[in-house]
């Protein structure tokens, strides 16, 4: 029972007891038998003051047990605070920790830029110092032979002596580089583990603040819709008129960029392009599929990409090249790419329509699967038509065509050498192998005539 009750039953009882007790004692001698005695009236009275005595104790007892509870929660309360303020301090300490990693890796990035350009100084100043001495060579060994008078024998070793102490010279340049190579190639490594790192750093500090904020009752609720173009003749049908570097999302795949190019026919998604040898296409079958190079200069714009483009129905590919000699070629073709369940296989049909006399690229019914020197998927039974003429392409024969080979440094040295098959080329009707300079690879909805 509470304290009010208690308090308020106990003077009920006095007041009754009261009204019990006679004034008048002349009454309370003749009244003895229908009254209470003396002794009654304080056995209650005892009776009264122990409830009492037993009421105050109760509500001492209640008194400490209150201060007892106020007491823990102000201790717990300043341990809240206290683990609050530890956390933020964590996070901020995590934040700074993630900024620094940042910082580190932007200047390992910047490093290893700059010792990249390094590279390609020497190595442009190698090949200009090859290029010098292989015409210093051709020169001497075309030279009209002198009369029998006049000749000497003696001059044969000395060239000998010469072109073979400039091939050593030459084999030590090529090994620093390789090994300048090898040691940016650890330095990118390096980098990459850098940048991994602290983009997981970054997402578990996300999802860590994210969890706080569902915790605090604050968290938010956000839905975005991408609204991106299929590609880039979509943009061109949606008003864009302007070529250059934009983000697409084909069907049921992933957005990513491309290099539009946009024509009084519609617009152009540019899939590979070649134009000075900044970029090397001597890569591996994962490279192929992801994509590498710059949008702004030489690229290969990944055959996952590219199929799923090319998936989304009917669609042209437009090949246009360019010669050392100013000569340019082109063909369209009615074309469609396989996944890589099917080594990302090309089918091309020659659109009659292009009025073009050459056909760059055949495939046949069946199609021709991609390949590379790590993936010999080609035609060729016994060779590795990717291994012998360097970069991935679709090979139907090591002899076609393969229009992702090595950047020729310059043409007469091809013609001369036997090595001009592992550059650019494609092979004529009438059999004739022609060195590029330029190549550009495009598709578009085939709606794009129309």
């Amino acid at each position: 029972m509470k304290t009010p009750q208690l308090l308020i039953l106990l003077l009920i009882i006095l007041v009754h007891v009261g009204a019990a007790f006679p004034t008048d004692r002349r009454a309370l001698l003749g009244s003895r038998d229908k009254h209470a005695s003396w002794d009654d009236v304080n056995v209650v009275a005892h009776g009264l003051l122990q409830l009492g005595q037993g009421l105050k104790e109760h509500v001492d007892k209640t008194k400490i047990q209150m201060r007892d509870v106020n007491a823990k929660l102000k201790a717990f309360n300043s341990t809240v605070a206290e683990m609050e303020s530890k956390q933020e301090e964590a996070l901020k300490a995590r934040g700074e920790e993630v900024e620094e990693r940042e910082r580190m890796a932007a200047q390992l990035a910047e490093e290893v830029k700059v010792k990249v350009e390094e590279v390609k100084k020497q190595s442009e100043d190698i090949h200009s110092r090859m290029d010098r001495l292989e015409e210093k060579v051709d020169q001497v060994l075309t030279e009209p032979a002198l009369d029998s008078n006049y000749s000497d024998h003696t001059e044969v070793p000395f060239i000998q002596r010469i072109v073979a102490a400039q091939n050593r010279r030459i084999d030590q340049l090529v090994e620093k580089i390789q090994q300048q190579q090898d040691k940016l190639e650890k330095q990118s490594l390096h980098l990459q583990a850098l940048q991994s790192k602290v983009a997981h750093k970054r997402v578990k500090s996300h999802r860590r603040r994210d969890e706080e904020t569902a915790l605090r009752g604050e968290a938010e609720q956000s839905s975005t819709k991408s609204g991106l173009a299929r590609d880039c003749h979509d943009l061109f049908v949606h008003g864009q008129r302007a070529s250059g570097v934009y983000t697409v999302q084909p069907q049921n795949s992933q957005p990513f960029n491309v290099l539009c190019e946009m024509t009084s026919e519609g617009g152009w998604t540019v899939i590979q392009k070649r134009l000075d040898g900044s970029q090397s296409f001597n890569q591996l079958w994962e490279s192929y599929k992801k994509g590498f190079g710059s949008l702004n200069g030489e690229f290969w714009l990944g055959l996952e990409n590219i199929h799923s483009l090319s998936k989304q129905g009917q669609h042209l590919l437009q090949v246009e090249l360019s010669d050392w000699a100013g000569q340019e070629q082109a063909a369209r073709y009615r074309v469609t790419v396989d996944g890589e369940e099917d080594k990302f296989a090309l089918h091309l049909e020659h659109e009659s329509s292009s009025g073009v006399q050459e056909e760059i690229i055949t495939t046949g019914a069946s199609g021709v699967p991609f390949s590379t020197a790590d993936r010999d998927n080609d035609l060729a039974a016994d060779i590795n038509c990717a291994e012998l003429l360097s970069g991935g392409w679709w090979f139907s024969s090591c002899g076609e065509s393969n229009l992702n080979g090595k950047y020729p440094r310059r043409p007469s040295l091809l013609r001369r050498r036997q090595s001009r098959r592992q550059g650019m080329f494609w092979t004529t009707t009438k059999g004739q192998n022609v060195s590029l300079k330029t190549v550009v690879l495009k598709i578009a909805p085939s709606t794009i005539k129309q």
